[in-house]
């Protein structure tokens, strides 16, 4: 089973019942691709650019909006295992981590890529959760592919293709 929790707290972009419905299904198709076999915790909250913009810079020191924010509560190293954690047990649910989106952005880059608001809001939700499972691709060209790789398989599962 897995809990998550969706708070829209902008209202620049309509986020309407069917992107909620694709965000669940997408952290539930992650879990199931990466055969999580826990019960989990996703927070996701859907801001706007100047919200994100803040979150950006007090925590990563970087002054601009950016389209999503993970930040998970386990920490693995290069073989998947966990070294540490923030983790919090919530009865018997594991709490995976918190995922910040950036509605505007999101939106600004579908059209830039020619596809639908709801794939990038996909691509932005699957992207997070594999961040959230320990993968990461910053100054890794590998990490990168495989990351980017899963990415497409857990969206071409669910049928989201990147036509609008």
């Amino acid at each position: 089973m897995t809990r998550i929790i969706i708070e829209n707290e902008q209202n620049a972009v309509k986020i309407s019942e069917e992107i909620e419905n694709t965000i669940k299904k997408v952290i539930d198709a992650s879990l199931e691709y990466e055969n999580c076999d826990f019960d989990a915790e996703v927070s996701v909250t859907i801001v706007d650019n100047e919200a994100i913009r803040e979150i950006n810079n007090e925590t990563r020191n970087i002054d601009a909006p950016t389209d999503v924010l993970s930040f998970p509560m386990l920490y693995f190293d290069e073989n998947g295992d966990i070294i540490d954690s923030d983790f919090d047990m919530d009865g018997d649910v594991l709490v995976l981590g918190d995922i910040v989106i950036s509605a505007e952005r999101a939106k600004s880059q579908a059209e830039e890529f020619g596809h639908s608001f709801l794939r990038e809001i996909a691509f932005l939700t699957v992207h997070s959760m594999l961040h959230l499972l320990g993968y990461d691709h910053v100054d890794d060209p590998e990490g990168e592919k495989i990351m980017f790789a899963k990415q497409e398989q857990i969206l071409d599962k669910l049928g989201i293709k990147r036509e609008v």
